[in-house]
């Protein structure tokens, strides 16, 4: 089969080589892929509707250890793209990019079908007129250094759960579906970037005080050795985080995935890949941010 037509929201959507395999190690195909994000739509959609969406696409799939697949990072919107893929047009410094909104199911199957594997979007949504807007979430980073893994990052995100307890934000873990865990908190969108970026440095701080030979706030690879890496800049204007429920271009077909804080046992924590996510959301387990928080 060299083609497949899906309709979805009244609209068909050509899959070309559905059978073509993007994760060797698990033989999932792309149009596991498809299947997969259609059935995740609308617990993917509230986390990136009406943010721009950057892909990272891998055309050949992620490949093997020994011979890795080749990805490229793509923002601006290409010539191809259908004309109903909602967008918002964006000035840099000294460029226009048109981005993808990721507001309904039929542009997450053409995502699939340029094999953008990943979805990253920013802490803030675009307004009327695309007009960005002040970010309504915060974002932790733990990425663990060498000689750590997913159980320190456990660790230092219990320990940043009091933290965001203090200052007023109820918070919800997300395993990353790569090394490490994404702590998201809700806000009320009275703060710049510039504002919450600092907040979360500050937090970053404070732990790295209280904890220092295990947390690291500074960017530096040779200071993170042993230690987990609390990345507050991804809360920057221009800065991205892959969505949740967004496949990763890991070896194997990896999900950053919404957990309960009880399943955050340092030890006990795993990554999940996207057939375990599934499940999850068919039984009803969706976990997302808290309401309330004021920071």
């Amino acid at each position: 089969m060299t083609h497949l037509d899906i309709v979805v929201d009244s609209t068909t959507v050509t899959l070309g080589n559905p059978a073509k395999v993007l994760y060797p190690s698990t033989g999932t195909t792309k149009l596991d892929v498809a299947q997969y994000y259609l059935q995740v739509a609308p617990v993917l959609m509230p986390w990136a509707r009406d943010r721009p969406a950057t892909r990272k696409r891998w055309v050949d799939g992620v490949g093997t250890d020994a011979d890795p697949g080749e990805s490229f990072f793509q923002k601006n919107l290409g010539a191809g793209t259908p004309d109903w893929v909602l967008r918002c047009t964006m000035h840099h410094k000294d460029h226009d990019n048109s981005y993808p909104l990721v507001n309904d199911a039929r542009t997450l199957l053409w995502l699939a079908q340029i094999s953008a594997l990943e979805i990253h979007v920013p802490q803030w949504t675009f307004g009327a007129g695309c007009t960005p807007q002040l970010p309504d979430r915060l974002v932790l980073d733990l990425d663990p250094g060498e000689g750590v893994g997913l159980a320190a990052c456990a660790a230092v995100a219990l320990l940043a759960r009091d933290c965001l307890d203090r200052n007023g934000l109820d918070s919800l873990p997300v395993t990353s579906g790569s090394k490490g865990i994404h702590l998201y908190a809700q806000l009320d969108g009275q703060r710049t970037s510039e504002e919450v970026a600092a907040l979360a440095r500050e937090m970053a701080l404070s732990l790295e005080r209280d904890h220092p030979l295990l947390v690291v706030s500074r960017m530096g690879k040779d200071l993170r050795r042993g230690k987990v890496f609390i990345d507050w800049s991804q809360n920057w204007l221009a800065k991205t985080t892959v969505v949740p429920y967004s496949l990763r271009g890991r070896k194997r077909p990896t999900v950053a995935a919404p957990r309960h804080w009880d399943e955050i046992v340092p030890g006990e924590l795993a990554q999940l890949d996207y057939r375990q996510v599934l499940v999850r959301v068919t039984n009803g387990i969706m976990p997302t941010i808290p309401k309330g928080g004021h920071a």
